[in-house]
């Protein structure tokens, strides 16, 4: 029976098991995946884990996205691009790092449900899965993208790489169509982001990449305000499927079933 994994730490809020685990059972595949909680000192063994194809493939969540890739051997454009990956698997006895992030935010997000053509965009955090937001923001042409990071240094790096973007001091306030939390504030159902109350206006859309609470006191606030609001469980489902597809090479349904199946937690 092969092994999958999704490695992060914390994992108490991941649906990955319960999503490639109904997809095994569904494309009847012989194979389990299941969550390990890990530190930056076990990186190296668990890589050498998949060398040993004691695991077939791995998903990789926070804090591990950019950690992960001194210990890969090749990475697909997407992990170049977003220096952050996602997925990985062996191929011809090499590591292979990928991104599925980037296609699982661009697809959350459909044209007929939100177009954010020339809009600003205020994207709160600078870790492992923000550029991938950055780079399909740019997919979906946006005028601005503004980041703000707790830690500015963060933000500045990512500013190196991604010299459009402009870098704002946490907790300050810029114009902005559309703001996104890229952080993990708001796993805990007492966490709190404090933003200006000038942002929270009815034309205004909040994403939060958090899918599990289904809605965290953001979303809760924003939508209490008449914002139009979307947590990250599509963005979720479409990176899943993606990784599904890498290893499996077919594509797994994504209907009205298995979203009711994920909510239904």
């Amino acid at each position: 029976m092969k092994k999958y994994v999704v490695i992060g730490n914390p994992l108490d809020h991941s649906l990955s098991p319960k999503i490639h685990n109904f997809w095994f059972q569904e494309n009847k595949i012989n194979a389990t995946y299941n969550k390990e909680t890990l530190v930056d000192e076990d990186l190296e063994n668990f890589i050498k884990m998949i060398k040993d194809k004691k695991i077939e493939g791995a998903n990789i969540t926070v804090p591990f996205k950019e950690k992960i890739i001194k210990f890969i051997d090749i990475l697909s454009d997407e992990a170049k691009n977003a220096n952050s990956v996602n997925t990985i698997y062996m191929s011809e006895n090499n590591i292979i790092g990928h991104n599925t992030d980037i296609a699982g935010f661009y697809l959350s997000l459909k044209p007929e449900t939100i177009n954010l053509k020339n809009k600003n965009v205020l994207i709160l955090g600078a870790g492992g899965v923000t550029p991938s937001i950055i780079l399909g923001l740019r997919m979906m042409g946006v005028k601005k993208i503004i980041v703000t990071n707790r830690t500015k240094d963060k933000a500045l790096k990512l500013k190196e790489r991604f010299g459009f973007i402009e870098v704002l001091n946490w907790g300050e306030t810029a114009k902005a169509n559309v703001i996104i939390n890229t952080t993990s504030v708001g796993l805990d159902k007492t966490d709190e982001i404090q933003l200006d109350e000038s942002l929270f206006t009815s034309d205004t859309f909040f994403y939060d990449v958090i899918y599990n609470p289904k809605e965290t006191n953001l979303l809760k606030k924003a939508k209490n305000k008449g914002c139009m609001v979307q947590n990250g469980l599509m963005m979720f489902i479409n990176q899943a499927a993606a990784s599904f597809k890498t290893w499996h090479n077919i594509m797994p349904n994504v209907d009205k079933n298995l979203i009711k199946f994920l909510q239904n937690d």
